[in-house]
């Protein structure tokens, strides 16, 4: 047979654990997205561009050219392109994320879409809606007649699978997860197999077909990879990866693709020293080779590698390649939603920067503390999740610095443990408790901006929230940590404050990764000479 659609329909994609994964923390080692293949001793550019996208892509640019000239309308706009998305999740079926019905965890999932894309739409279902007959069933036939995307997630009822096979003939894209193994998937139109058996068979198809199916499966391998991660922003990237390959760009995405011939002429003229010393390096040659595994748009597989593998010969090559020569040609900005607002008073008075950095220097040399906080817990799935970190917030010997150093431990690819730390310069932002940071961290520059979202009076835990980028590497992130003295939850009284403050951050107490505070013998802490502390807090009050 030469068509796919004529071919066995493949089962439903199973939630495969891994196991011994490196949970990554700190945020944007931009370097994480270095594509290279390394063979003859030769630097090739790897790129994950899609041939149909790219078609599709020029197809809609000219379109637009078109229009623009005929009535003066902007390109722009016209390729303002709504996206439809249905998930539907099983009657009563709970996710991994400390138990939170799927039908919750997907409502948040559609509102977190809207920060990427306004043109976002997602509806979310129980099957009970397969079942009604009801208005919510007509409902649901109407939202997957004009779906781009389904989502299927935990339906195991085989009439709900029934009726959703005959109903959701017309949309493109389907992908489920846990769910009934009669249900199929379906990329481009296409039906994706996955079974190794069934592989074989088409590698005899046409060229354009068996391309096609490449792309599908670099998708899947993709979707099922964060998948695994089970977590919230893993669960967004799934979607965003399906969008992003059949529907239209996906411009955080899209800035994470190499540039072919003209990444490696680049590379070649300006970095030669550099490439080489990576390669005669070990850990450098290993983080390559790592990084190479990982898809480049997923962050935290990318993460994984650097923060096993960093060395000085990777800062030097990053430092070069991305850096200095901007060899990708990235240009990732820092994202602007959820606009989050940061506290507006402390100890019954309206915040000002001097207190806003007393808070961030939080316990540091108070009751003979050696950090500031200790993170209790992250959101971020890539650079919130490190065991034992702690935070040093502290005023510079010059007039007017300020300093965060995060010191904290990575378990590594290969099982070690070994500490970490960063120096960042942060300068005041415009508004009370906001603040610019910056990092020279393995070779590449990382600007985020923090906003600190609450502090309790008496300093028993905060919450600070980031938007981040590091440019010349295409990462774009968000995430935010509770902080408090020992790394503890803060108790039942405190609950509704802290659910209130995650509100403001648009994030649910259930996507926070609680960090592993065990085994945090010997952390390399320590100020320089010449620092200061708290300017307006006083020591005294919080004895």
């Amino acid at each position: 047979m030469n068509s796919l659609s004529n071919c066995t329909a493949p089962p439903c994609f199973f939630n495969h654990r891994k196991t011994g994964r490196l949970h990554s923390n700190r945020r944007r080692i931009g370097d994480g997205h270095i594509q290279l293949l390394f063979t003859d001793n030769r630097i090739l550019s790897r790129s994950i561009g899609s041939p149909l996208l790219r078609r599709r892509s020029c197809i809609r640019a000219m379109a637009s050219q078109i229009k623009e000239a005929e009535n003066g309308a902007p390109a722009a706009a016209q390729n303002a392109i709504p996206v439809r998305i249905v998930a539907l999740v099983g009657e009563g079926s709970v996710s991994p994320l400390k138990s939170t019905p799927w039908y919750d965890v997907m409502l948040h999932t559609a509102k977190k879409l809207k920060y990427v894309d306004e043109e976002y739409e997602m509806v979310v279902y129980t099957d009970n809606s397969c079942r009604a007959n009801d208005e919510a069933t007509r409902q649901l036939k109407t939202s997957l007649s004009r779906s781009d995307v389904l989502i299927i997630i935990a339906v195991t009822n085989q009439e709900s699978a029934q009726w959703i096979q005959t109903n959701s003939q017309t949309t493109p894209n389907i992908i489920c997860f846990d769910s009934s193994p009669t249900l199929t998937n379906k990329l481009g139109g296409s039906l994706v197999q996955t079974k190794p058996s069934i592989e074989s068979l088409f590698t005899k198809l046409p060229l354009p077909q068996f391309e096609k199916l490449k792309e599908s499966k670099q998708v899947v391998g993709s979707v099922l990879e964060a998948w695994d991660r089970q977590n919230s922003d893993d669960i967004k990237f799934c979607l965003l990866v399906i969008v992003n390959a059949y529907i239209k760009p996906v411009p955080v995405l899209q800035n994470l693709r190499a540039k072919g011939f003209s990444t490696l002429e680049c590379m070649a003229k300006n970095c030669g020293p550099q490439i080489i010393n990576c390669l005669l390096d070990p850990n450098c040659r290993k983080a390559l080779q790592c990084l190479n595994k990982c898809s480049p748009i997923d962050q935290v597989c990318n993460y994984q590698c650097i923060a096993s593998y960093e060395s000085p010969q990777l800062e030097e090559f990053s430092l070069c390649v991305l850096q200095k020569h901007n060899c990708l040609d990235l240009d990732a900005k820092i994202p602007n939603l959820p606009r989050v607002t940061p506290l507006a008073s402390f100890r019954g008075e309206p915040l000002d920067q001097e207190t806003a950095e007393d808070l961030f220097i939080g316990w540091l040399g108070i009751n003979n503390s050696d950090w500031s906080w200790r993170v209790v817990a992250g959101q971020n799935p890539a650079y919130d999740q490190f065991p034992c970190q702690y935070q040093l917030f502290y005023r510079g010997k010059a007039k007017g610095s300020f300093w965060y150093e995060p010191v904290f431990q990575v378990k590594t690819i290969e099982g070690d443990l070994v500490w970490r730390r960063r120096k960042y310069r942060v300068k005041r932002g415009k508004a009370s408790g906001t603040f610019h940071f910056s990092v020279l961290d393995n070779g590449v520059v990382s600007n985020e901006f923090w906003t600190i979202v609450d502090v309790c009076d008496d300093l028993s835990w905060g919450l600070f929230h980031y938007h981040g980028a590091a440019r010349v590497a295409g990462q774009s992130y968000t995430g935010a940590v509770l902080v408090s003295l020992n790394g503890l939850y803060p108790d039942e009284s405190q609950r509704d404050r802290l659910i209130a403050a995650l509100d403001k951050c648009g994030i649910k107490e259930w996507e926070l990764f609680d960090v592993d505070n065990c085994s945090c013998l010997n952390p390399p802490l320590g100020l320089p000479e010449g620092s200061s502390l708290h300017y307006k807090i006083k020591v005294e009050e919080n004895v």
